[in-house]
Parts: C-alpha cells; structure tokens; sequence
C-alpha cells in the first residue's frame, strides 16, 4: 500500500507567518508547526537564519523610522530593547525547542527508518505468505484433480484442472513449482482422457451384453401394441385396414407410453457417454472420439454376430436370439443419434444396420435348408416380421428383409406344395372309387360342410345311411385343399408386402397339385378294364371340376391385395373338364368293346331253311347289359352323361349289326336270314322304345331303313331317286346295292348236319 506524501512548508515563509502575526495564540500556533517541520525536514538552521534575518531587516526598518523621529525612535528603541531581550528570550527557547525538536526528529527519522524496514520486512512476509497461498491452492487444486478421477468425476477433474491452468496457475507463474505443474498438464489430461474412456468401455460393454435384452423388450412391446391394435379392430371395423406403425395405428396407441431404454426391466444410462463427449470437446478432440466410437461400433457389432445359427431348434432361440441382439444394437444407435444430435451420423448408423441385416440374411439362408416342416418356417417368418415391425417403429429401412421374406415365402409354399402333394397322392392311391356311404347325419354334415357339393334333395328329406355320389376321395381332398389355401395365408398374418405374390403363386400350386396329383393321377387309372371303377373316376372329376369352380370365386373373396381386380380362372378346371371327356371315351371303349364281344357271338344263318320266332341270344344278352350298366354301373353318372353313352353305345351297337351282313364272308342272303335279322333289330328298336328318348331311336335309323329295303318286295325303288330319299333315305349308297346284290329267293332244305362236322366248323377246326 503506497504512503501519504508529507507536504513541507518553506522555513522563509514560516518565518514570515510567524513575524506576520499579531495575536500571540496565533504566533504560537505558527510558531510551533514551522519549528516541527524545520526539525522533522533538517532545515532548523535555515529556519533561525530566515528568522536573523527577518530581525536585521526589522532593526534598518526602525533605525530608519528613529531617524526621523528621535522621540518616537528612542521610545521604540526601548521597546526594540525589550522586544530584543525578549527575542534572545525567545530565540534560546528557539533553540532549546530546535535542539529538542531536532533531538526528537532524529529520534523520529530512526523510528521511521525502523518502520520503513518493519514494512518492507512485513510487505516481503505478506508477499511469500500470499504466494505460499496461491502454491498451496495449485496443489490443492492439483489434487483435487486425482481426487475427482478417483471418484469418477472426470468432467469436473478436467474443469478443475482448466481453473487451475487459466486461474491459479497464473499467479505464481514466477516460481518453479509453476513450471512443473503446467508440464503435467497434458499427463493429466490424457490420464482425464483415458480414464473416462475406461469407464465408456466399461459402459459399450455393458449395453453390448443387453443388446438382446433391449431387444427382448421391444419384441414384447411390439407384440402388446400388435394385440392392443388387434383388440381395437374387432371393436371398431374400420381400424382392420390400417397396419401396425401406420400413422392411424400410432395415434390410436399413443397413449400407452412406454420407454424402451427405462423401464421396469432394464434402464440404459447415457451419462458415461455424454461425459466423454463433454470431455473430448473440451480437449479438443471430438472428431477423433467419434472416429474411435464408429471403430468401437464396428468392432462390437462384429462381435455381436455368431458364425452360424440353427432354425431347427423347437423354441426359436437361435434366431430370435440374433435378431433381439441385433434389435437392441440398432435402437441403441438410434437414441444415441437422438440423445447426442450430430455425433454419430445417419449414414454410419445405417451402415451399421444394412451390414447387421445382410449378415442376418446370410445365416438363415444357409441354415434355411435344414428347415422341412412348414409350421416351423411359418414360426421363423413370425419371428423375422415381429423383428421387422419393431425396427420400423424406429425408422429403420426394411426393404432388404422384406424382399427376403420372399425367399422364405417360396420355401414355405414349395414345403407345403411337397406336404399336400404327398397327402393327395396317398388319398387317390387309397381310394375305393366307390360311392360313398354315410351312416349318420352329423356325418353327412361333416362332408357336407368341407366339400363343395350341392345335395340334390334337401337334407330333412334325406334318410339314413345314404349314399353319396362321389368317393372318399373328394372331401379327403377338399379338406386338404381348404387346409392348403388356410395355411397359404397364414404367412401374410402380421406383415408381409407383398401379397400379390400370395395370390399368384397359390394359384400356381392349386394347379400344380390339382392337375399333376390330382387329375393325372385319376387319369392313369382310367387304364383300368372295371367299367364302375372308370364311372366312379368320372363322377369324381364331375365333382373336381365343380370344386374348381368354386375355388376361383374363393380365391377372388380371399385376395389378400384388396385392390386386385379381375376374374380368376384355374388351369385344372379345363384339365378336369378335358379329363372328364378322357373318362367319357373309356367307358365308350370299354362300352363299345363289350357289345362288340356280344355282337361277335352272333350266329346268324343267312341262307336258314327255317324262320326264327325267337330274337337271337346276342341281342337279348345285348339289350340286359345296356339295361342292367344304366341302372348299376353308370347310375351315379348325371343323366346327359347317361344318355350320350347311350347314344354312343347303340350307334356302335347299330355299325356292327349292320356290317354282319355286309362281311364279304357273307355271300347270300335268303329271306329267313333277313327275317332274322329284322326280328332283332325289332327287338332292339322296342328296347330303345322303352327308354323314352326319341333321340337314341335315330340311331337306328340306318339300320332299320337297310333292314326294311332287304325286305322290300320292290327292291328297284331303291335306285329311285325320289323313293329313295323318302323310304331309305339313311341307307348308304354303297351299302344298299351290296346287300340287294347278295338277296337271293332261294330256300334249302336242311340235311341232317354231321355233329361232328358243326362242331368243328363252331371251333374253326379243320376236317
């Protein structure tokens, strides 16, 4: 602290105040102070001389006033006499007081010197008490540095550390401890740095062993919010259109709230994190910490990825492990990009996602091939779509999964092509091809319910047991192909975008299975010579092609792409249409085969001496098969399929009776031939009389018109142009000159045949 600077007064002038002075308290009031400040400043000398001098001065002053007044002079001279024994007086007490004074002063000056000293001595205390101070408040600092660091308060150690560089650092700059102190600085700092960047580790290790756990939990939300949503739609139909993380859906659930990184489960803490971002933006450093943080990153999710899974096992735990561990990875990505804007960057993040999820995709392609039961590949979809729903809700791109869900898609529908393939291939080969009984009407109603079969009576109508008109076979397999349209559909549950792959490719395996296992498989046992197994195979492809018809308004009402339009045709519904044709012609064959068989026992003598009364064993036999297939074999058949076996069956019937006699072995004919032969042609023609469908008559049109033209007396009229379009007009022209060519009148008399010689002729054997 600087002292007051003492003002000292000229000696001449104090004397000139004190002679000045009129009243005697005044004159010592002068007096006093200039003896003082003459003492104290070493000019006491000065001070008597200037007084001396003022006294000579004075004395030429009277000496002149005496001169010119002698009276006045020697009166003043009287008081110049007493006033100078009084200023002797005065002056020895001058000088006593200036010897006093100047005693005093030097014994003040030493004082003061002694002061001055104690001063400076206390200045220079003062001075190393302060600096001892600031030194032991740097190493208090200092310490409290390590001690902070030792309690894990590296923010407030690197604060405290910068006070101590920018603030106390500076006020002993001057010694030595200083120096020391500022070179461990940057030890220190780096020490700050490592050591929060310990406990960071500490931290990625920690969330990295809950990452499955994170992910665990946000699989459970999702699925809550998914039965929540499901709840909202029964209640309200139109909330069913709207998906799960629709921005509908979101509003409706926005009041569950739930955080994901604090919860009752599991609390994620952020704080080490965000210290050592505050740290290394204080030192400068946070680009290089986020480089070192993407590296960690990277290193952990390569970590976090196994090198290999297994889909087979009964709970999912391998891949519902990797997919929650990948889950709870990426949502700590997210909300660190949340939490800390502009530290880890949108393209990292993602990077870190798209590699996760090619990795992922990479190890269930490779354990896919393991996977042969459908329901278990259903259960994996279920688990990759929880997966997908729950990363969307965090934004996260899906487009690579969601095509993968295809490959799985084509996995599930080839499993269950190779399922229901073996199914309908068990139910043909094990079929009966019989009607089918029912015994009971709970029964009936069973079938009933699973088949697309309408009742030709109504059911109050109906009487127990009864018989169905199709086998076992049709509803076995209508409860597969309802199964197998079900089971498609159960992967578009929960989410699946592309659903008109759905659509297309059920359609592709319908006909595959219908066409190759179903139709085919009933066409190859057409090859069968029992006509009721053949008619049975009919019926059932009758029934086939209904259901088929009735599966494509099925597959139109049940199309999961709600803005598909357009109608649905099956291919097996034309290849059961065509098989049916294929059937029609094998029961023709087998028809046809066999009345050539009857007709081919035929023993017409053309040249009989005798007429015949009875129709001929053939035609009876002929006309009881006709009879008896339609009522037994070929009853179940509808009755346009009926009739056109009929139709087919009598024109073959008629061909063949028809070119008996136009055989080239067959020379000559005489009237008890052709009579023979109109007696059975009769016969047949009342036959067909009684089925009351003039159409079949027309039949035998041809063959009663060249039957009647044998028999005309007139046989010219035939060559008649005009008669012969109105008598025989279905007569061939070719066939009718070659019958009249073979008539002959002529009657033999039967010779008594040798038994030996017509047995022989019977059998083709030689004589």
């Amino acid at each position: 602290m600087p002292y007051a600077i003492e003002q000292r007064v000229d000696p001449d002038v104090s004397a000139q105040q004190i002679t000045l002075t009129s009243l005697e308290s005044q004159y010592f009031d002068h007096l006093i102070p200039a003896i003082e400040d003459a003492g104290t400043g070493g000019k006491g000398q000065q001070l008597l001389q200037s007084l001396a001098h003022f006294s000579i001065q004075r004395e030429v002053e009277i000496e002149s006033i005496c001169s010119t007044n002698r009276q006045g002079f020697a009166s003043a001279s009287s008081q110049l006499l007493l006033v100078s024994e009084q200023s002797r007086s005065l002056m020895a007490d001058i000088h006593a007081l200036s010897r006093s004074t100047q005693t005093s002063t030097e014994t003040l000056a030493r004082e003061k010197k002694v002061l001055v000293e104690s001063r400076a001595v206390r200045q220079n205390i003062d001075e190393a008490s302060e600096a001892l101070r600031d030194c032991l408040e740097v190493l208090r600092l200092a310490n409290q540095v390590y001690d902070l660091l030792g309690r894990k308060s590296h923010y407030s150690a690197l604060r405290a550390l910068d006070e101590l560089q920018d603030v106390h650092l500076l006020k002993i700059t001057k010694y030595k401890i200083a120096d020391t102190i500022q070179n461990s600085i940057p030890d220190t700092k780096k020490l700050i740095a490592d050591a929060v960047m310990a406990d960071l580790n500490t931290w990625l290790f920690r969330i990295r062993e809950t990452s499955q756990l994170l992910g665990e939990v946000a699989f459970f939300h999702v699925e809550q919010r998914r039965a929540r949503h499901k709840d909202r739609a029964e209640k309200l139909m139109s909330l069913g259109h709207f998906k799960l993380n629709s921005a509908v859906e979101s509003v409706a659930d926005e009041d569950e709230e739930f955080d994901i990184l604090d919860n009752e489960i599991l609390q994620i803490d952020f704080t080490p994190l965000f210290e050592c971002m505050h740290i290394h933006d204080a030192l400068g450093q946070r680009e290089k910490f986020k480089v070192d943080y993407a590296s960690t990153r990277r290193q952990q999710k390569d970590l976090l990825m196994p090198s290999s899974i297994t889909l087979v096992d009964p709970e999912g735990s391998s891949l519902s492990g990797l997919l929650e561990g990948i889950a709870g990875f990426a949502i700590i990505e997210k909300s660190t990009m949340s939490k800390a804007r502009g530290f880890r960057s949108l393209a990292d993040v993602e990077e870190l996602w798209d590699s996760m999820c090619q990795t992922a995709i990479a190890l269930v392609s490779t354990a896919l091939p393991e996977v042969t039961n459908a329901e278990l590949l259903l259960k994996i979809k279920g688990i990759i779509a929880l997966f997908i729903q729950t990363m969307t809700s965090y934004d996260y791109p899906v487009q690579m999964l969601d095509t993968f869900l295809l490959t799985l898609f084509d996995k599930y529908a080839e499993l269950l092509k190779r399922r229901f393939s073996d199914d309908f291939q068990e139910i043909v080969s094990t079929d009966d091809y019989m009607p089918m009984p029912i015994h009971k009407s709970d029964e009936y109603d069973k079938v009933v319910n699973v088949s697309w079969y309408t009742p030709e009576k109504p059911r109050q109508e109906l009487r127990f047991p009864c018989i169905l008109p199709f086998s076992q076979m049709y509803p076995l397999c209508c409860i597969d192909i309802r199964n197998f349209l079900n089971q498609f559909y159960f992967f578009s549950d929960d989410h699946f975008q592309h659903l008109n792959v759905i659509d297309d490719t059920l359609k592709a395996s319908l006909d595959e299975l219908l066409c190759g296992k179903v139709c085919q498989s009933l066409v190859d046992r057409l090859s069968t010579q029992y006509l009721g197994q053949i008619v049975q195979i009919l019926i059932n492809l009758e029934h086939f092609e209904i259901a088929c018809q009735e599966l494509e308004h099925l597959l139109i009402a049940a199309r999961s792409n709600a803005s598909a339009s357009g109608v649905v045709v099956l291919k097996a519904t034309e290849d059961f249409r065509n098989s049916k044709k294929t059937a029609e012609k094998r029961i023709f064959e087998l028809v046809n085969s066999k009345i050539d068989d009857l007709i081919g026992t035929a023993e017409y003598d053309w040249m009989a001496s005798t007429l015949e009364t009875e129709p001929s064993n053939y035609m009876q036999t002929l006309t009881r098969y006709l009879s008896n297939i339609m009522n037994t074999v070929l009853l179940g058949l509808p009755t346009e399929i009926k009739e056109l076996i009929y139709f087919d069956a009598l024109s073959h019937a008629a061909t063949m009776i028809l070119s008996l006699p136009l055989s080239p072995d067959v020379k000559c004919i005489n009237p008890n031939g052709v009579a023979a032969l109109a007696q059975d042609v009769h016969y047949l023609t009342e036959f067909v009389g009684t089925l009351n469908n003039p159409i079949l008559r027309e039949n035998l049109d041809e063959l009663r018109q060249t039957v009647s033209l044998m028999q005309a007396e007139n046989s010219d009229e035939f060559y008649d142009v005009a008669t012969r379009n109105k008598k025989y007009g279905r007569v061939d022209a070719m066939n009718g000159p070659t019958l009249l060519e073979k008539l002959t009148s002529a009657v033999h008399t039967p010779a008594k045949p040798d038994k030996l010689t017509a047995l022989s002729s019977r059998f083709g054997m030689k004589t």
